[in-house]
């Protein structure tokens, strides 16, 4: 592999039988054993290590994609109790801003997120949005910011002129972030910490996908690949996470 770029992904790209779209799905990262390492390792995305904080990636607050989302996430807000929620009283004034750019966010509150949750509370520190899920035995899904059920799985769609459109399946990057993504201290797609899990990305993370691509899609996607899996190895492309570790 010496003349592979250190950054190099395999992807696979199928059309879609029934829509004029294309789907595009990052592989390497998919057929990783990648796991959120919240509050057990995870540095944080702030400029030095922050795990003592644990943060996670909710320091700045989370960006909407659109009111719909905006308003699903103030409808749950609404249900959280105080046991769940470590800042309802902050709460009651609202849960999200609009910056000086026209982008809605959550709150911040002693500089992270108003849903997380820190070290000391007696629920533990986390979202406590997720905590709703758990107590209520639903999804998270409907719950938490689109972007923060997602993560680190990110959805591009791209218009082509021809009509079709190309949609993108990978992992969240640095330059996702915008210009700030660069100063982050660690991030866990680049981090070979975060890469030991017991299943792929693909199994591990099967309802965030289904979600964000559909039951039929998911399921093209998962018996290619199963059966990519009785291949030889020698045709794969690890993680660079991975791969720069051995």
């Amino acid at each position: 592999m010496t003349n592979i770029p250190v950054d190099a992904h395999e992807w696979v790209t199928f059309e879609d039988p029934k829509r004029k779209r294309e789907w595009r799905f990052d592989v390497s990262f998919l057929e990783s054993n990648w796991t959120c390492i919240f509050g057990d390792g995870c540095q944080g995305v702030l400029t030095e290590d922050a795990t003592d904080l644990v943060q996670g990636c909710c320091s700045y607050g989370a960006h909407f994609v659109d009111e719909k989302d905006q308003r699903r996430v103030e409808k749950a807000a609404k249900r959280l109790t105080a046991d769940q929620w470590q800042f309802k009283d902050k709460g009651a004034k609202g849960t999200t801003r609009t910056k000086k750019n026209g982008d809605i966010t959550t709150r911040l509150v002693d500089d992270a997120c108003i849903f997380l949750n820190r070290p000391g509370f007696k629920r533990g520190p986390g979202c406590a949005l997720h905590v709703l899920a758990m107590d209520a035995g639903e999804s998270f899904i409907p719950l938490k910011p689109e972007v923060c059920w997602q993560l680190p799985l990110r959805r591009d769609d791209e218009n082509r002129d021809d009509g079709y459109v190309v949609t993108s399946i990978r992992q969240w990057d640095r330059r996702d972030w915008g210009g700030g993504g660069e100063e982050f201290h660690w991030w866990c797609t680049e981090s070979p910490d975060a890469f030991v899990g017991r299943t792929r990305v693909v199994d591990s993370m099967k309802d965030e996908l289904v979600a964000m691509i559909g039951q039929p899609t998911y399921d093209m996607l998962l018996n290619y690949l199963d059966n990519r899996a009785t291949q030889p190895k020698g045709v794969r492309l690890p993680h660079p996470a991975v791969r720069s570790k051995a």
